[in-house]
C-alpha cells in the first residue's frame, strides 16, 4: 500500500490560524487588564483606589447614589407586586430607622408615646406623602411656603402655620417659642425665637404676622434645615400640639397600635386636634364606641373620608387617598408598622393631584 503524502497547508488555512491566535490573545489581554479606577492622592500618603461602578452618579450634595435604583423605586410605586414586596422586605431589614432622629428625640418619643424609631419613621412617611408627595420627610425641617390656604405660612415637617382667616389658633407661634427654649433661653418667647431665626414678625391676637418679605422669610427658614435646636423645637411643638392629644385619645379607648396613633396624629395636624366638628375630637365623637380596634378605626376612616376633601384641608381626591393609606394598612394587618417598609411604599403609591 502506497503511503499517502501530506498536502502542504494552503494560504487560506494559514490565515484562519493566525486570526484565531489574535482572537485568543485579545481575550486574555481583556481579562488581565484592570477595571477603570478613580484615584485619590494625598501628599503624605500613597494613592488609594476606589473602583467606579457605572451605575453610580453624584447628586447636588456630592453624595453617590444609584440612579438605576431610583428609577426602579419610581416604577415600583405604580407597579408593585408580591415579588417586589419580598425584595423590599429584605432591603428593609438593613434600614436604620433610628438614624432619622436625634438620640434625644428618639428617647423623648419612646418615653411619651411608646413607639420606637421604626414606627415613627413609617408614620412620618405616611404624613409626608400626603403633605409633600414624598416619603423622605427628614428633608422638610426647613420647609416654608405660603400655599394660599388662608392659614399663613406653612412650616416644617408637620406643617406648622403662622395663622390666618382659616386658622385662628396657629401653632407657628409655639414653634418659635420652643426654638428659643431649645436654643438655651432662660425665659423663652416668640420674639426670642424669631430673632434667633433671623426673621421679623409681630403678634396680632393669636396670629403671627411676618413683616419680612416673602423671599427673605422663606430663605431664613430654609436655612434652619440642619439646625439641631430647630429640629428639637419642631418635635416638641409637634408633640405638645398634636401627638400628645392623639396618644391620649388612643389610650382612652384601649388602643396603642402605631397605626391608630399615626392615624390620629395625621388627622389632628390636618384638621386640628380639638375644638371643631371636623377636628380629631369631632370625628372621634362620631365614630362609635366599639372596643374592637379594627371595627372602631374602620368607622373612624369612613367618617374622616366624608370631610377630608372639604374646607381646603386637601385638594380632591388627595384627601380620600390620604385616609386610604391608613385603611389599606389596617386591612393588611400592618397595625404595628414594624417590618412594614414595603407595605408603606405600596400604601403610598397613589398619585397626588
Amino acid at each position: 500500500m502506497d503511503k499517502e503524502v501530506a498536502r502542504p497547508v494552503n494560504n487560506r488555512v494559514k490565515f484562519l490560524v493566525i486570526s484565531l491566535c489574535f482572537i485568543v490573545s485579545a481575550s486574555f489581554s481583556g481579562i488581565s487588564n484592570p477595571i477603570q479606577t478613580k484615584v485619590y492622592a494625598d501628599e503624605n500618603s500613597a494613592p488609594s483606589e476606589e473602583y467606579i461602578d457605572s451605575g453610580e452618579v453624584y447628586d447636588d450634595s456630592g453624595e453617590v447614589y444609584d440612579d438605576s435604583y431610583e428609577l426602579n423605586t419610581e416604577e415600583s410605586l405604580s407597579t408593585i407586586n408580591e415579588e417586589d414586596l419580598l425584595s423590599q422586605d429584605a432591603v428593609a431589614a438593613a434600614i436604620d430607622h433610628d438614624a432619622n432622629f436625634s438620640p434625644a428625640t428618639l428617647k423623648f418619643l419612646k418615653t411619651n408615646t411608646g413607639l420606637d424609631g421604626e414606627q415613627w419613621n413609617n408614620i412620618m412617611k405616611l404624613v409626608n406623602k400626603a403633605e409633600q408627595d414624598k416619603l423622605d420627610w427628614t428633608k422638610f425641617y426647613g420647609y416654608c411656603e405660603d400655599i394660599d390656604d388662608e392659614r399663613g405660612y406653612t412650616i416644617g415637617i408637620f406643617g406648622a402655620t403662622t395663622g390666618g382667616p382659616r386658622d385662628t389658633g396657629p401653632d407657628g407661634p409655639a414653634l418659635f417659642k420652643e426654638f428659643d427654649a431649645a436654643s438655651g433661653a432662660s425665659n423663652p418667647s416668640i420674639q426670642g425665637g424669631l430673632k434667633r431665626a433671623g426673621v421679623k414678625g409681630t403678634m396680632s391676637g393669636s396670629i403671627l404676622n411676618i413683616t419680612d418679605s416673602d423671599s427673605v422669610f422663606v430663605k431664613k427658614i430654609n436655612a434652619l434645615q440642619k439646625n439641631a435646636a430647630w429640629r428639637e423645637a419642631m418635635w416638641r411643638t409637634f408633640y405638645n400640639v398634636y401627638i400628645k392629644y392623639s396618644v391620649q385619645q388612643a389610650k382612652n379607648r384601649g388602643f396603642n397600635s402605631a397605626l391608630t396613633i399615626g392615624s390620629f396624629v395625621d388627622t389632628a395636624l390636618n384638621h386640628g386636634a380639638s375644638g371643631g366638628s371636623d377636628s380629631l375630637e369631632g370625628i372621634l365623637s362620631r365614630s362609635g364606641n366599639s372596643t374592637n380596634e379594627k371595627t372602631f378605626m374602620t368607622n373612624f376612616y369612613a367618617k374622616r373620608t366624608l370631610i377630608v376633601d372639604t374646607n381646603e384641608y386637601n385638594q380632591p381626591p388627595n384627601g380620600k387617598n390620604r385616609v386610604k393609606q391608613y385603611s389599606t394598612l389596617l386591612s393588611s394587618g400592618e397595625t404595628d408598622l414594624k417590618n412594614a417598609d414595603a407595605a408603606v411604599v405600596k400604601a403610598t403609591s397613589w398619585i397626588m393631584k
